[in-house]
This record gives structure tokens, sequence and C-alpha cells, in this order.
């Protein structure tokens, strides 16, 4: 049995074992596949791992011996689900494993916005001061805060927790109503989350139907003191109406660990906009939640080698 691993990088080989897929056959991996050499790297491969690169209907029509696609990701949206089910081609991708790294990275943004220890980083100003402390940004405390969270899983979930321990007020949104009432939690609608927040943060998957819901409408009703906090998906934010919202001072803030587009243009819109933070997509990658990803990918393929397949994706 061949397996491929189409690109590896994004898993950092460097730091995580995959030696571990040579036990259940000829395993190769690649940092990174362009679409003109899929084909080449994967027409023996009964396995393909991928995290980013795409696996269309007409690339896997040409793979006959493809029997199982292993998503290293949550998202999935690089695999035509519909293709492979027709085609017989089982796929799987990895759910719950960036949590406890999301969430932390979460209230990293959240402190970098509220101590502003980045701003205040110099031995050399502080030491040109006349006084024993100088502060050119107010620092403000998280306690009687109110978060707003769009979206309530795991992550949401867990970013509540961390949340509350701060003595923050959490307000929740989401598609369906909670099963059950949950201390310290508030459901509330999207228009009195946006209204009473004074951060709001972004769980929630992309969809035809939320796509750039995080607009002018939307920041007209934030409070001005407002910060944005989005580790989901870029596409859920009109990045040129978050532009005019930070330029106009309508909102205080935003950090972004995703974009529209990644990576993004060096001449990205949010480049130069005062108190818009960006990190490269980095949230989910702790070495903690890159090894717990690689043991669902390794369960995943387990399964399916014993014709009980777990995480399967369907259409």
């Amino acid at each position: 049995m061949k397996i491929v691993f189409l690109d590896s990088y994004t898993i950092h080989p460097q730091e995580i074992d995959l030696s571990v897929f040579s036990s259940f056959g000829k395993f190769i991996h690649y940092d990174r596949t362009p679409p003109e050499l899929v084909w080449e790297r994967a027409k023996d491969a009964e396995i393909v791992l991928t995290n980013k690169v795409v696996l269309d209907r007409l690339t896997m029509q040409k793979l006959p011996k493809l029997k199982y696609i292993g998503v290293t990701a949550t998202g999935y949206n690089i695999v035509d689900i519909a293709a492979a089910n027709e085609l017989g081609i089982t796929v799987t991708n990895a759910r719950n494993y960036s949590s406890n790294s999301v969430a932390q990275q979460v209230f990293a943004m959240i402190l970098s916005f509220s101590n502003r220890l980045a701003e205040h980083a110099s031995f050399e100003k502080w030491a040109s001061q006349p006084d024993f402390c100088y502060y050119d940004n107010s620092l403000t405390e998280l306690s009687g805060k109110t978060i707003g969270l769009i979206g309530f899983g795991n992550i949401a979930q867990k970013v509540a927790k961390i949340a509350l321990a701060f003595e923050m007020k959490v307000l929740v949104n989401k598609r369906t109503p909670l099963d059950s009432p949950i201390d310290g939690i508030t459901e509330v609608d999207f228009e009195t989350l946006l209204l009473s927040s004074d951060y709001i943060s972004l769980h929630c998957p992309l969809t035809a139907d939320n796509e750039k819901f995080i607009n002018s409408a939307a920041f007209l009703k934030m409070k001005n003191t407002a910060v944005l906090i989005n580790t989901a998906r870029g596409g859920l934010i009109n990045e040129e109406d978050l532009k005019i919202a930070l330029n106009s001072r309508e909102i205080s803030g935003a950090y972004l660990d995703v974009l529209t587009v990644e990576p993004p243009a060096k001449d990205h819109i949010l480049a130069d906009v005062k108190n818009c933070k960006v990190s490269p997509h980095i949230a989910w990658a702790s070495v903690e939640a890159r090894k717990k990803l690689i043991e669902i990918v390794i369960e995943n393929l387990k399964g399916f080698l014993e014709g009980k397949p777990q995480n399967v994706l369907k259409p």
C-alpha cells in the first residue's frame, strides 16, 4: 500500500514525527505539492493525506487506485466530497484537536489589546522617562467586560470558560438555541450581542448565508470601544468595511488570525490600518495541537483499514 502526504509542511515534520505512517505501507511525504504535480505524486497511491492541496473531481477521476483521503484539518472544502462519494473514495477529517490552542490564541489577542505589552516593551524609552513608570495607551481590566461569542462549538465553549475565570460577562449567539442553560452564559440575539459586547469573537463556520456578515451594518451597532477577534474564517468579515470602521473609529480594534485570501498580498487593504493586528493563521498550530491532529489522522486511517471508518465526510 502506498500512502502520500501532499503537503506535510503544514504539520511541520521537524517537530512532529510522521514515521508512524510507514507502519501502514510505503509512505512518502512532500513539503508542498503544486496543482500540476498532484497527479504525478498521487497516481499510484491508495491513501492520500492533504491539508490544503485541492482534490477535485477531475483529479480524483485520474486516480483509479485512490481509496481513501485523509484531510489533516477540520475544514474540508479542498475535497469534492460529492465526487469522492460517487467514486467510492472515503474521506475523513480531523476534529476538535485545536480547541485549547485556539482558545488560548483568542485570549492572547484580547490581552494584547487590554494590556498593551508590545507597545510598552521598550527599555530605551522607559530609561528616558522622568518617572518610575509611563503609559502611552490606556490599560484596561477584563473583569466586568463583556465578550460576545458568535457560534458556540468546542472552541467557543473553552473561550467562555477562560472569560468566566477573568470575571467577564459572556454573551452567546448561535444558529440553534442552547440545549440547556449554562451558568454565566447568556444567550442573546445577534443585534444585542453587537450592541453589548466589549470584545466580539467569531467561532462559526463560513457558509453562503453568513459570508461577510460582519460588515458596515454590524460595525455601526458595535461599541466604539469594541474589539473584533477572528480565529474562524476570513470570509466572515467584509475587510473593506472593517478598514473603514477602524479608520473612522466606529470600533476600537481588530485582531485577525484569518483573512479572506491566504497568504495575503503585501498591499492588503488592512496592511497599514492602525489597531488592526494580523497573525498568519497560527491559532491552531501549537505543538500539542499538531500532535493531537496527527493522532486523530492515524486513528482515522486505522479505522478505515479495519473497515470501521470514523469522522467520515458525506456530501
